[in-house]
């Protein structure tokens, strides 16, 4: 079993770029699909906490009912945007990886590779094409 989890959205290109570049680390995450199987609100606490940001600053708005909820309006408290992210789980940004180096909401791709425990095992391009490590597993 990995001691890697990335919380992973596959319709999402950021996340299968994060999922890409660990498995060019040399191993295989635990994938949790939160949409499918969302963290439980103690999970996502903790995540939260671990990755240092409130509920407000893991909230998506691209693609989400961010707006017609009316999530932008300061007058929810963190626990109500938890309650939030608990109903409609696409509220939560993504990629979140945590690995024995910390706990990472991956945005940009490339900051996973901050928290790998291993190297890049050769050159990587993001879907896009972009360069993110050469062939000798350096950043780019």
């Amino acid at each position: 079993m990995s001691n890697i989890t990335i919380y992973h959205n596959p319709n999402c290109g950021t996340s299968r770029n994060v999922l890409a570049l660990i498995r060019n680390s040399g191993e295989e995450p635990t994938v949790i699909e939160y949409l499918k199987t969302p963290p439980t609100r103690e999970t996502l606490v903790k995540l939260l906490a671990d990755v240092g940001l409130s509920a407000r600053e893991v909230l998506r708005e691209k693609g989400t009912p961010y707006a017609e909820l009316g999530l932008a309006n300061p007058k929810w408290t963190d626990d109500q945007l938890l309650d939030a992210i608990g109903q409609h789980p696409i509220l939560m940004n993504r990629p979140i990886v945590v690995t024995p180096l910390g706990t990472k909401l991956c945005r940009p791709s490339e900051t996973v590779l901050d928290i790998l425990p291993n190297p890049q095992r050769g050159a990587f391009n993001k879907e896009d094409g972009e360069a993110v490590v050469d062939a000798k597993g350096q950043r780019v």
